[in-house]
């Protein structure tokens, strides 16, 4: 049996939805069984074959480490707020039901070997996700919740012709294999129009998910509007899903060569000048981190558009993001909560008021911006130094700007409210370490793949990497 199909045992928990007290716990437990298997698929001795459906090959086992730890961080903050306050939305089972439904289906798009399995298990994460965006107290919600879900549906449709063009065209026409594994081994065909208009639609496609320029207006208003663990698991879980889509894709000879290669190095310092210019102007902690986001899709995009050499940086960078990404919007969760306010303004004294949260908020702050030891300073050294290497000193300096901007704006805005005076006064309980341990856990991953990372996981990474090709 193929050791992918036990990533679906957590629908099994379905059917402890039910009496309010035990919904999160239901998807708490789900997550945990998930990342069992996912790690022992990831690190286990097991066959990385692939049939005509699943696959658990180097990049399926690397994703699914990254998805499945950083989802159960999540849920276990959901869990919390559940637990704390049964009234809460986290204690519905409406959303235990979606975001069981949600993990499997963005397991599946991680080992999927077809494209039509990926692409309709990723249209299920987005209509899972959809209504988890509203929140009865924030009418503004339900706008964001339905313009994620025009967003989504219009970039997976641009990404489904993208498909339909590239099995159209190659050496087998019409009837061309749609099976990732056999796409990767397949020869590029020279001079053939409809691939090179295939992987332009993909890239615009499933960049619309990424929250890439110009098709990134969904991102800031869903991820400010969403309550913060549905924030975090847009940012660091579905991203990640769609991101292995797109690895997928540039894992077929030629996918870098002509307009696609081209249009990542365009799309990603474009959205990378968006970002920065977005963060000089918000006053919201959470669509700051959100613009960040976008940078970060920026980044990764420049390192796709490179490949070589670039492509271990960009696996540390993806990787380390969605880890800084969970910690930074699970804390906002929790200055969210203490202070009725997510203007960064009204907001400071963190370290000294609510200690743990500050600690991750500052710690968070400095991943974010690519301090050392994290893995993310690593992986944008990495992807600079090929940007050099290959010559695109336009994009080089550009890229430069954008992150010496994006730093101080940042800065400015944040340390603030770790140190500064807070313009609101109130006596805090005690915080217990309890709720903060799964961003401890991330904290942990984030410094290994800066400082030392095992050997197995480092090979885990190369293989990945070399699987991504050159340009």
């Amino acid at each position: 049996m193929n050791p992918a199909l036990w990533l679906l045992t957590p629908l099994l928990f379905l059917v402890l939805v039910g009496p309010r007290r035990r919904n999160a716990l239901a998807l708490v437990a789900a997550a945990t069984v998930e990342v069992i298997v996912a790690t022992v698929i990831a690190i286990g001795d097991v066959d990385p074959g692939a049939d005509a459906l699943l696959t658990t090959d180097a990049t399926a086992r690397l994703f699914l480490l990254v998805i499945d730890w950083a989802f159960v961080g999540v849920v276990v903050y959901a869990w919390n707020r559940a637990r704390v306050d049964t009234t809460r939305p986290e204690a519905s089972a409406r959303r235990a039901y979606l975001g069981i439904a949600f993990l499997v289906a963005m397991n599946v798009v991680v080992i999927a070997n077809h494209v039509l399995l990926a692409w309709l298990a990723l249209e299920v994460t987005s209509l899972t996700a959809a209504p988890q965006i509203t929140q009865a107290s924030l009418p503004g919600s339900r706008g964001a919740a339905w313009r994620y879900l025009v967003f989504s549906i219009v970039g997976l449709g641009l990404a489904s012709l993208g498909f339909w063009c590239l099995g159209h065209g190659g050496a087998d026409g019409a009837h061309a294999s749609m099976r990732f594994d056999v796409l990767a081994q397949t020869p590029a065909p020279t001079d053939d129009p409809w691939r090179d208009l295939g992987f332009a639609l993909l890239v615009l496609g499933l960049g619309t998910k990424l929250g890439l320029a110009p098709m990134y207006s969904w991102l800031p208003e869903t991820y400010d509007e969403a309550p913060a663990a549905v924030t975090a698991m847009l940012a660091a879980v579905q991203f990640n899903g769609t991101l292995v889509l797109l690895v997928r894709v540039l894992q077929i000879p030629g996918a870098r060569d002509g307009v696609a290669g081209d249009a990542l190095l365009v799309l990603g310092l474009a959205s990378m000048a968006v970002s920065a210019g977005s963060i000089l102007a918000t006053r919201n902690i959470k669509r700051l981190v959100a613009y960040a986001s976008i940078n970060h899709a920026g980044v990764i995009a420049i390192g796709l558009g490179l490949g070589g050499e670039a492509a271990y940086g960009v696996l540390l960078y993806a990787v380390s993001n969605a880890f800084i990404k969970a910690i930074l919007f699970l804390s906002i969760g929790h200055i969210e909560q203490h202070y009725q306010t997510k203007q960064m303004r009204d907001v400071g004294g963190l370290i000294k008021d609510l200690p743990y949260t500050g600690l991750f908020l500052m710690v968070g702050t400095f991943a974010l911006l690519g301090f050392p030891p994290f893995g993310s300073f690593l992986g944008e050294l990495l992807i600079l130094s090929a940007l050099a290497a290959s010559g695109q000193m336009l994009v080089f300096a550009g890229f430069c700007a954008v992150i010496a901007t994006t730093f101080i704006a940042t800065g400015r805005s944040v340390f603030p409210m770790i140190w500064g005076e807070s313009r609101i006064k109130a006596t805090w309980s005690r915080q217990r370490l309890l709720p903060h341990l799964p961003k401890l856990v991330l904290l942990v991953a984030l410094v290994m793949m800066g400082l030392y990372l095992p050997a197995s996981f480092n090979t885990l990474f190369r293989e990945v990497a070399a699987s991504m090709g050159s340009r």
